[in-house]
């Protein structure tokens, strides 16, 4: 083992992701807010409530990411807010979206806006969310209008919409775990992750009728698909398909066209104004999944999702800590030759004894990737803060910031120290590594 430094590039963005809901708090005029009222739908009867109190004092957290050495946040605009009854825009929220943009600029933090992460206004929902066409397309693009003329100035870094994929899946086609809880109804769910892609189309025209200068992207949820049975020709089979619908159709949506076989059958228009609607590709990674063949499980494509035997498991066993899955998937979005960024990367984690290493380890792929070529241009890790993890509540613990939601009451982990470390030397060296991980010297640096 030699003393040594995996260098990255000189403009690479070192940041964090939220999303409104999560944090802002009392967003009380979205779908999200009114499904927390029903007992069972989350975890513990949590609520939002307050959240982290970002409505009011964001910029507290924003000084924070200054002491880490960030120099970029993602972050979501609430439609809820700002277009509070349908045609109706509250100039207030506006201006507070203002001052929050500008006080990262100030803080030499670039924002990444992302303008749909989750949550409808209730007057939307009302009209069915995202399942009509001729609904959520041209609404949406008068929201994406209205956000780009009043923070054009402040912002030209887009996500259009947060996990497509994920929203269609656990809203129509699963167990329900998100509004609308439509339980097993592929149909529909692939009719609403057509018009969400279409939605994104028409945001990306507008962007560019409105922003000569705008960069407009996606944050795609990707996660590297594995036979739980090597050489099994139904488990690999199944993992096949399952790799198609979660990862592939959206990407060939946005880049050819057309849709894939699995999403013809929410009956879209055609797909042809999607084509070369992506100016850079977000990656969502959180985690190999497995699969066994299961001719009793559709909801899953005949696939059922089970955990390698002696995979290092996260906190209550959300997802196994793979970052070898980061590669593969990297190498398929390089392939479009657009940059490429982490928009979300992290894990649940409460008392910090993993995350550490989740970031050298996964940080090390990334700089092996960019070593390779592979255009990715920053990373924003998940979570800034503990926040309200949707269906999950409280208990899911994302933040490099731990936060208790009752007192308010930040605390960097261990982790945040270590991310700074990274952010402000623009690198990862065998000191840090020590400092932090002395468990993988040896392994990051052979």
């Amino acid at each position: 083992m030699v003393d040594a430094t995996f260098n990255f590039p000189k403009d690479f963005r070192w940041g964090t992701a939220t999303a409104a809901h999560q944090v802002e708090g009392n967003n009380n005029n979205n779908q999200w807010w009114e499904w927390e009222q029903t007992p069972g739908h989350i975890l513990n009867s949590d609520k939002s409530g307050r959240a982290c109190d970002w409505w009011n004092n964001a910029e507290a957290d924003f000084d924070r990411m200054v002491e880490l050495g960030l120099n970029a946040h993602r972050l979501s605009v609430e439609w809820s807010r700002i277009e509070p009854h349908e045609g109706v825009f509250d100039e207030a929220a506006i201006e507070r979206y203002r001052t929050m943009l500008k006080g990262l600029r100030q803080r030499g933090i670039e924002p990444m806006v992302t303008l749909h992460h989750f949550t409808n206004p209730l007057w939307l929902e009302e009209r069915g969310g995202w399942e009509h066409t001729d609904v959520s397309v041209p609404l949406f693009a008068r929201f994406v209008t209205k956000v780009v003329q009043t923070m054009g100035d402040l912002c030209d870094l887009w996500c259009t919409i947060n996990e497509p994929n994920v929203y269609a899946l656990l809203g129509y086609v699963t167990d329900g775990d998100m509004p609308p809880g439509v339980v097993n109804h592929l149909q529909r769910g692939m009719a609403v992750l057509c018009n969400m892609l279409l939605g994104h189309a028409a945001a990306y025209q507008v962007l560019h009728q409105h922003q000569r200068q705008a960069r407009v992207g996606i944050a795609h949820h990707m996660r590297y698909m594995h036979p739980l049975r090597d050489g099994h020709p139904l488990d690999g089979l199944v993992a096949a398909f399952q790799d198609e619908i979660f990862n592939q159709s959206i990407l060939n949506a946005l880049t050819k066209g057309r849709w894939d076989l699995l999403l013809r059958l929410g009956h879209p228009p055609s797909a042809r104004s999607l084509r070369g609607t992506l100016d850079w590709i977000g990656l969502n990674y959180y985690s190999r999944q497995c699969t066994v063949y299961d001719p009793h499980s559709p909801g899953t494509l005949f696939g059922r999702l089970v955990n390698m035997p002696g995979a290092m498991m996260s906190d209550f066993e959300y997802g196994e800590v793979y970052p070898e899955g980061l590669m593969p998937l990297l190498k398929r979005l390089a392939r479009y030759r657009l940059p490429i960024y982490i928009t979300e990367n992290g894990l649940p984690d409460a008392d910090d004894d993993l995350r550490p290493s989740f970031l050298v380890r996964h940080l090390r792929v990334l700089w092996s990737a960019i070593q390779s070529s592979l255009p990715v241009a920053g990373y924003y890790h998940w979570s800034f803060i503990d926040n309200f993890e949707w269906s999950e509540g409280w208990r899911m613990k994302f933040g490099l910031y731990e936060m208790d939601p009752l007192t308010q009451v930040r605390k960097p982990r261990q982790s945040a120290f270590l991310y700074r470390d990274i952010a402000r030397a623009n690198a990862i060296t065998s000191d840090m590594v020590r400092m932090h991980t002395p468990q993988l010297l040896e392994a990051i640096f052979p």
